[in-house]
């Protein structure tokens, strides 16, 4: 078993095929529900963690773990690394969201936000009730400077999760909020 995955790690999709990811469609739209009538902060992040257990839930073993040894590698700031394993894992598995997500992750950390927005993009097409692709993307327009599309992206984020801290940046005087509203 062991060395089936480290020939899919090295060999990728030349040696075996990703397994088309899960319709997660339904689990999502029921959390959305609950976040939405969730009745205390405790409650929505409880709520958003597992909006992220959903999306980190890899199509088979082998993109699992890649997906978390790129996971690692950000987390300790080696994001030359956790590049290569999330440009590794979306060669492997181009129809799993996440694998672009978390590379638009780090693009956006590298302050590459061209690209960051194409991986967003991507994941969005793929995984379009993906909230966390949703409001990276709206950092990401932010900082592009295309304020309306950011504030349009976030809008619809928050709709989806109204616990996620980036709806701060919609309040009255902060970069995505309302507009004209000035004295």
């Amino acid at each position: 078993m062991r060395l089936s995955f480290a020939l899919v790690l090295i060999c990728g999709p030349a040696f075996a095929a990703c397994p088309a990811p899960p319709d997660i469609a339904g689990e999502l739209t029921q959390l959305f529900e609950k976040s939405r009538s969730a009745r205390d902060f405790q409650q929505g992040q409880s709520l958003s963690n597992k909006m992220w257990e959903v999306w980190l839930r890899a199509p088979d073993d082998a993109a699992q773990e890649v997906l978390n040894r790129g996971l690692r590698k950000r987390d300790a700031f080696d994001f030359v690394g956790a590049l290569a394993d999330f440009d590794r894992l979306v060669t492997y598995c181009p129809a799993y969201a996440e694998g672009y997500n978390q590379r638009a992750y780090i693009l956006f950390l590298r302050e590459d936000y061209e690209n960051a927005l194409v991986d967003l993009d991507i994941a969005l097409k793929l995984q379009p009730l993906h909230v966390a692709a949703q409001s990276g993307r709206a950092l990401t327009l932010m900082k592009l400077g295309r304020i309306p599309e950011a504030r349009a992206q976030l809008l619809v984020a928050v709709e989806n999760n109204p616990w996620l801290s980036e709806a701060a940046l919609l309040a009255k005087g902060a970069p995505l909020g309302p507009v004209g509203e000035d004295i």
